[in-house]
Parts: structure tokens; sequence; C-alpha cells
């Protein structure tokens, strides 16, 4: 075959792959300096050296610079000297990328005029304490909103002052239902009347209160769905008002009732029956233009249930799982999937679960009861919810043979390889421009591949030849 590179499709994005891939050499990563068409991929690498990086800061080229102050393995010092660039969206991914900066860079940063670098110092883990809490009294409520919802562990007293905050935002993120950290904070018990009597953060203070008949009744009647989903989950809602919410017009409510131990069962078929009914409702995604703006808020809504639904996976369940394993519902078959002590009749069984997410489940909590044959097919019938690159085989023991049929194995032939690249899906043609086993020319080959992900895939490959390298470099005229 000829050593001629077709140009390819993509020439941008695969110099983009270039950029990251681990066997290029110095003098062609220098070469790459030169490209002005990317997002300056190269000043990522891990492997620059000081002359490299001295070169990206005298470009002034903004995303070079933008993508060095990215790189978590330059010099501290260098990144210090960045922290005083004058655009601030480069403070902004020095800050982004402080984790394990000395405390003088946090000192630099928790003082930036521009309140999206006090943001990231705001949400970083990393920033020391007393630094961080000076942010509570920050001007702009975006950052001490961003403290509330990030810094669940902080003191009390700064807690206090979040929960309090004049702004409606920052109270709602430090009294919320959602936070990016755990443990979830609890507020100070002679706030909880308080929060529960302020709408930006009842939803947020219902976990935390003592509930009785006359606060229930409230707090069901409440026109915030968010409030009685809370409120519907709670271990001291009354038998009536649960089953009243069973019925409520928004499907993440009756959701929370569905998930409830002592939810009778016909009420609870009732809800599953609601949410995912035997016959699919139509596709209103395609359609959504014929829908008005509350007819599309509804749709979403219901679409919102129904994933929550399929992945709702319940404790008490797991607990007790044997009377669940027979269950008509996915979502309680694979709780007690996550058992870990089922008897192998019943492993056996949920291994051989019509769902893919039970199998799954199953055969990643009994990894030692499943032969390879299982293994083999329950990656091959592996059909998640949403689409994601990771499948079984990367959990499951397999042996050598069953990985070779999966395309996984170090050792696949080459034959096999070659197949791979030439399959009619990009998935496995990009997971094939990946493989040490590939064939330089059919690695070549898949540069000028009509679909981005793979030409960029395999221009990042460590086996492309050199040779190759310095003609897509050609190519853009570097």
């Amino acid at each position: 075959m000829s050593d001629a590179i077709p140009v390819p499709v993509h020439l941008d994005q695969v110099l983009d792959g270039l950029a990251k891939n681990p066997a290029l050499p110095s003098a062609l990563v220098r070469r790459l300096l030169g490209h002005r068409k990317g997002l300056g991929t190269v000043a990522k690498r891990p492997d620059l050296s000081d002359t490299v990086i001295a070169e990206i800061i005298a470009t002034d080229d903004h995303w070079l610079t933008h993508s060095l102050a990215l790189n978590r393995s330059i010099p501290q010092a260098v990144r210090s000297k960045l922290a005083g660039h004058p655009d601030p969206s480069i403070r902004r991914a020095v800050a982004a990328t402080a984790d394990g900066a000395p405390r003088q860079l946090f000192e630099r940063l928790v003082d930036d005029s521009d309140p999206q670098v006090r943001e990231h110092v705001a949400t970083s883990d990393h920033s020391p304490g007393d630094l961080r809490a000076r942010l509570v009294t920050d001007p702009d409520p975006k950052v001490r909103a961003a403290l509330a919802q990030w810094w669940t562990t902080a003191p009390e007293p700064v807690r206090r002052l979040l929960l309090t905050d004049t702004d409606d935002s920052v109270r709602a993120a430090a009294c919320a239902t959602y936070y990016r950290r755990i443990p979830h904070p609890v507020p100070p018990t002679d706030l909880v009347g308080q929060l529960l009597a302020d709408p930006v953060t009842r939803a947020g203070a219902v976990r935390h209160c003592a509930l009785d008949t006359a606060m229930a009744r409230q707090l069901a009647d409440d026109p915030d769905d968010e409030v009685r989903e809370e409120v519907a989950k709670h271990p001291g809602l009354p038998s009536a008002l649960r089953d009243e919410l069973a019925q409520d017009a928004n499907p993440n409510v009756a959701l929370r009732v569905f998930a409830r131990q002592d939810t009778p069962e016909p009420v609870r078929a009732a809800i599953h029956a609601r949410i995912l009914p035997d016959v699919p409702a139509p596709g209103w995604l395609a359609n959504h233009q014929d829908l008005d703006d509350a007819a599309l808020e509804r749709e979403i809504t219901r679409d919102i249930a129904r994933a929550r639904l399929r992945a709702l996976r319940l404790a008490w369940v797991t607990s007790d799982p044997l009377p669940y394993v027979d269950s008509p519902y996915v979502c309680f078959r694979a709780s007690a999937a996550m058992s870990d002590h089922l008897p192998a009749p019943v492993v056996a069984q949920l291994l051989d679960d019509e769902e893919s997410s039970v199998r799954t489940t199953m055969a990643l909590r009994a990894r030692d009861r499943v032969d390879p044959r299982t293994a083999e097919r329950i990656d091959r019938t592996h059909r998640p919810d949403k689409r994601v690159r990771w499948r079984p085989a990367d959990d499951l023991p397999l042996p050598v043979d069953v990985l070779r049929r999966l395309a996984t194995d170090p050792d696949l032939p080459v034959e096999s390889a070659r197949h791979l690249a030439a399959d009619p899906d990009p998935t496995v043609r990009r997971t094939i421009a990946t493989h040490t086993r590939l064939p330089a020319e059919e690695l070549t080959r898949l540069l000028a591949d009509t679909s981005e992900s793979v030409a960029t895939t395999a221009a990042a490959n460590p086996g492309l030849p050199v040779p190759q390298m310095h003609r897509l470099l050609a190519l853009a005229g570097l």
C-alpha cells in the first residue's frame, strides 16, 4: 500500500489529535505551535520543555496560552506568572487547575478582580479554609452561591451567613435539595422554621423538619413541585397524604411515592403504569413544534420522570432483596441485584433477566460467579439507557479468547483489527483506532475517515509512524 496520506476531511481536528499523541517527537511539538485554527491542544501536553513553554507564552496566542493555563503539569512558577495575565479567561483557567498550588497562588486568586476567578476558589476543595471563608462576604452573589453549593463542610458560622444571605439565589444554594459535594449540610435546628417559611429555601428544608399533620398538609398543597417532591418522600408523611400525592399532577412527585417502602402495592402499580405505560407515548420530541410552551413543559417533565424511574435504585430493596427478584418493576430487580447476599439460583436468574440493566448490575456485583460465556453474552447484549463508552467487558474478568472476540485484547489478531477498522459503525472504528495492533497502513487510512472522532483518535495513536506525522504537518503548512 502507498504511504501517501489522503488529505484528512477534518484536518484541523486531526492536528488536535496529533497534539495529544504521546509519541510525537519534540521537534514536531514545536512545529505544532504554529497551528492557529484549533484550541491550542498542544499546550496541554504533559511533556512540554521550559523552552517550549516560554515560546507559547511569547506567542501571546489566546488559545495556546489558555490551554497552557489549563495544563496541570506546568511548573508552579509558570502558573503564578499566568495568574497575573491581563486576560481574565486565562486567570480563570489558572484558578480552575490550581489543585495542589501553594497558598500564595490562592491568596492572589481570592482577591482577583474577576468574579469568575473567585468562583473557582469558592468551588475548590484545595482552597485554604480561611481564604475560602472570606468569600462569604464577596460582593458578587454568584460567588457566594458557588461557595454555598460546593463547600458543604464549611464551619457553622459560614453556613449561617449563607443561609441568611440577603440574596435569594445564595439562600437557595445554601438550603437546597442538591449540592455539588457530599456530605450534604444540615442546617442549624433553630433556623429550620425560618427556612421553611422562605419560598426559596422551603424545598431544601423539608427533609430537616419534624413533620406534624398541619405542616404536612401545608407542604402537600405547596405550588412548588420540588416542595411536594420532598414532602412525598418524608418518613413522617401521613398515609392519607401519601396516597393523595400519588396522584399529583407532576409525575416526579408521584415517583417519590412509588419509591417509598410503605406505599401499598396497588398505589405503586398505578404510578408505574402512569409513568411507564404498556403502550409507549408517541415520540413527542420530533413533533415538539406542534406543542405550546405548557404542553412542551409537561412532556419534558414526563420524560424526566421516566428516566428517573429507570435509574431508580432503592436501598430498602437491596437490604431485603428476595421478595423483589420477580418484581414487575425493573428498578426493583436491579436494586435486588445490588445485594451481596443472593443465593446462586437467584444470581443465575438475574444474570438472565430480560432487562440489560438488571443483567449488568448482577454481573458486576457477582463477578466471581459469572462464567465467560455469560459475561460475553452480557457484554454483547448491553443496552444502556444513554450513550456511554463504558461496557461490561471493561470490568468483567474475561479470558483472552473472549476479549479477542470483543476486540479489546492486546493480542488481537492483525486480520481482525483490519476488519474492525473497516466496520461501518464509526464507534467501532474509533475504538480500534486506539489499538496497538492496528497496522500502520490502516491507521493512516483512518486519518481520512469521514468521522471526525475516528480521524482524531487515529492521529493520537502512538503507533502512527513518524513520517506520517511529518506529512500531516506538511499538509497543514506547518
